[in-house]
């Protein structure tokens, strides 16, 4: 009896060792262990996040990048989310879009010293063992603001490819310039810009968040006579121009045989139930209908490897009640390869009001162990980065309960894949 245990453990011991060298004999450069999301959008619009304020001076764009990843680092986040193409330009040299306004204070220039900002983050936050995705608005050309005297075509650098290809444009009600999603041209634009930053930077992944059509009035009217003849309505043909872009984007990136992740985070809520039998219990805007985005379809046809939709919104709100749309996304998820990331509401927490459900720093915390709840939730993305960095007390609240044994979720594999080498 007891030699045939001996027998059975050394066999079971033997079966452990053959698995696991199975396992690491492949090459480690390009293995990763997928773990729990905690994320952070770094927003360069507008000078949101990065940089401070516009300059060429290389030595302070990179002491601010530096700066913000040793605190990312710091949090216990994992991934930064980096706004690469805020508005129809670009933070790298482009043979496609100019240099970001945001970045150096006039689109078309460039940093000092040959300076590419993408390349430096994407190696300063790999030696941090942080993930970097490049965040890319596909249709905005412009962000209007109240100190800007222009916002149109004259702002424009002269190599912008709006200014060579006008018919591509659409002057929106809301005072901006968009790219218009329904001209096969357009798409090909932002198929060709994300192919250039996954050839030339070894992100970790293409991110668009819920920037799609701008509203229902959006003046498109000819290139629906051109391209929509097979559909009966406007409204389906400015969706199925969203899901070819979504479906395009997504082949584009697999077909370059680089194990590079494409996700989308979107407005919330999709649709409300009293609109559409399938949509949440909610009251609020909805993205199928007023972004023509249709998330559900991307995340049940796998379009996609994971979806953060913008829940921005307290726990027990009666319009958009943050659990119930939590639970609407999990059950949208559930049965698919679609991760689901949160994106969460940090410029929100803080408030100083004592009416608002927002005072202190409870209802994010409140959200975060509701999450941690569902192992369907892969984890969270936090907006945005200066929303955390400027409230000392919600950073540290933040690491606190990611600290906590029953946070220990992100050192639990959820699963293998390749990344390039």
């Amino acid at each position: 009896m007891k030699k045939n245990l001996k027998t059975a453990i050394c066999i079971l011991l033997m079966m452990v060792i053959f698995q696991r060298s199975f396992v690491f004999a492949q090459p480690q450069s390009n293995r990763i262990e997928k773990k729990e999301m905690r994320g952070i959008w770094v927003a360069t619009v507008l000078n949101i996040d990065y940089p401070s304020k516009p300059t060429t001076d290389s030595s302070i764009l990179k002491k601010e990048a530096i700066d913000i990843l040793d605190h990312v680092k710091n949090m216990g986040l994992n991934a930064v989310f980096l706004q690469v193409r805020p508005s129809g330009d670009a933070l790298y040299p482009s043979k496609y879009f100019p240099w970001s306004k945001y970045l150096t204070g006039k689109q078309g220039l460039m940093p000092n010293d040959d300076f590419d900002p993408l390349k430096f983050w994407v190696d300063e936050a790999h030696k941090r063992g942080i993930a970097l995705h490049a965040w890319v608005n596909p249709y905005r050309i412009t962000k209007k603001t109240m100190n800007e005297v222009k916002h149109d075509f004259a702002s424009l650098d002269s190599n912008h490819p709006a200014l060579y290809n006008p018919n591509w444009v659409v002057m929106h009600s809301d005072g901006n310039l968009y790219f218009d999603p329904g001209i096969p041209e357009v798409r090909k634009l932002v198929i060709d810009g994300v192919l250039e930053i996954i050839e030339n930077y070894d992100v970790d992944g293409i991110h668009f968040d819920d920037y799609f059509y701008p509203g229902q009035d959006f003046n498109d009217k000819d290139s629906y006579e051109k391209y929509g003849s097979g559909f009966i309505n406007i409204d389906d043909w400015r969706r199925e121009n969203v899901n070819l872009l979504i479906g395009d984007v997504s082949r584009a990136i697999k077909d370059a045989s680089k194990n590079i992740r494409f996700g989308i985070s979107p407005f919330g809520i999709w649709a409300n139930k009293a609109t559409n039998p399938l949509g949440s219990d909610t009251k609020g805007m909805q993205s199928y209908y007023k972004q023509y985005a249709d998330t559900r379809k991307w995340v049940k046809e796998g379009m996609i490897d994971y979806i953060a939709p913008q829940i921005y919104w307290h726990i027990g709100f009666a319009v958009a009640d943050y659990s119930k749309i939590l639970n609407w996304w999990m059950e949208t998820t559930e049965g698919t390869n679609v991760d689901l990331y949160i994106g969460q509401a940090a410029y929100k927490a803080g408030n100083e009001s004592l009416d608002s459900p927002w005072y202190g720093f409870s209802e994010m915390e409140r959200q975060l162990e509701l999450n941690s709840k569902f192992m369907q939730v892969k984890g969270s993305i936090f907006f945005s980065y200066n929303s955390l960095a400027r409230k000392p007390v919600l950073s540290g609240l933040i690491k606190t309960i990611y600290d906590k044994e029953e946070y220990a979720r992100a050192n639990i594999p959820m699963g293998i894949y390749t990344i390039k080498e």
